[in-house]
């Protein structure tokens, strides 16, 4: 008869690929926080469940409280069986946890086991992976070699890291994984943010799948983006790495990013309010005159204007300050952002790596022409 198998935290992130599921049998409060990436919740109590209990075990001690806990868990392990486990091979092979490695996930683990799935338990829980996770943040991305794509707001940013995804390099997408574009306005329609540890859980995830001998492509950010941190040595490593300095006109981002943010021409309310955030910076009748032209749906002159008057200058102060390899950046030039424009930049970034992985090369700016 089989029983489960318990296994350190080291040992299960060098296997998570290796596992059939990855099975998170706390609350789903618990998995919307944070939870292995890939895993799928099996809670075996719910949170109504798991907070009676506690209540029980306090007030009436840990005998009641575990016999009704047991009869919880026995019925939810059954109907996990049931609906979710009831097509698995007799070759499947899952890893359970659950808080610290203990009741709940030993519950569903040997359960499992002994119908005779080959079934591991991680060693110390979400708790365990969530301390190797910090530690991984903070000494991993230093061993990477990161170049930041840098260019003022509304320079296809995202779109070329895209691209250059699409062409086989390696890129690391800060505001794709926080669902927000980095900016006052970048909050994403009907996409709310994910929790900070479960972005930290992301970002991790993606560092640990890179070939340090290959470079890193991650856009220049703050220390924030929207209301998630960026981890602190990376955002240090990023600040000391090579940049590559996309220059696009303003009336051409503005085109851009009337496009990119098409959900704000129809929530105007939703857009004065924002503005407000900025307004303590700006003199009144400024204001004043982005709202007017916002009322008239006057979009070119308001995006063009809220470029020149507050994005392009706060953005420059802050990679001055904050990059300063951006004085030696390779410079890539660009009078449109079409699709094609933005394959090319990336091509041309692609072949400038390619070029210094072999030999420094002297062209310092490249330029995608105007088709």
């Amino acid at each position: 008869m089989r029983e489960p198998i318990r296994i350190s935290v080291d040992d299960a992130i060098a296997q998570f690929e290796q596992f059939d599921d990855l099975l998170d049998t706390r609350s789903p409060s618990e998995f919307e926080l944070d939870h292995v990436p890939g895993a799928i919740s099996t809670p075996v109590l719910d949170d109504t469940q798991r907070a009676t209990i506690g209540t029980i075990h306090s007030q009436r001690g840990a005998f009641e409280a575990n016999r009704l806990g047991a009869a919880w868990v026995a019925r939810n392990v059954g109907r996990q069986i049931e609906e979710t486990f009831q097509d698995r091979p007799r070759s499947w092979s899952p890893l359970v946890y659950c808080w610290r490695g203990g009741q709940r996930s030993n519950a569903m683990a040997t359960v499992l086991a002994r119908i005779g799935w080959s079934v591991r338990v991680l060693e110390g829980g979400y708790r365990a992976y969530r301390r190797q996770v910090l530690i991984d943040l903070g000494d991993r991305p230093e061993r990477y070699s990161w170049v930041v794509l840098a260019g003022r707001t509304g320079s296809a940013k995202s779109r070329i890291l895209e691209a250059l995804s699409r062409q086989g390099w390696q890129v690391l997408d800060l505001e794709a994984l926080a669902r927000h574009r980095g900016s006052v306005l970048g909050g994403l329609p009907d996409a709310p943010q994910p929790t900070q540890k479960w972005f930290e859980s992301m970002v991790w995830n993606e560092i640990r799948g890179f070939d340090p001998s290959r470079p890193v492509f991650v856009e220049s950010e703050s220390k924030k983006v929207g209301q998630l941190h960026i981890p602190d040595a990376l955002i240090q490593t990023m600040r000391q790495s090579p940049c590559i300095h996309v220059e696009v006109p303003a009336i051409v981002r503005a085109q851009f990013l009337i496009e990119e943010y098409a959900h704000w021409t129809t929530n105007r309310d939703g857009l004065l309010q924002q503005i407000e955030h900025i307004a303590p910076l700006h003199p009144k009748q400024r204001i004043t005159d982005w709202k007017q032209l916002i009322n008239i749906s006057n979009w070119r002159a308001f995006v063009e204007s809220v470029l020149v008057e507050h994005y392009d200058p706060s953005y420059d102060r802050a990679m001055d300050r904050n990059f300063e390899a951006l004085s030696s950046a390779f410079v890539v030039n660009s009078e449109t952002l079409d699709h094609l424009a933005i394959e090319r930049m990336a091509q041309l970034i692609g072949t400038h790596f390619k070029n210094q992985a072999n030999a420094p090369i002297a062209a310092r700016r490249a330029s995608i022409a105007t088709t």
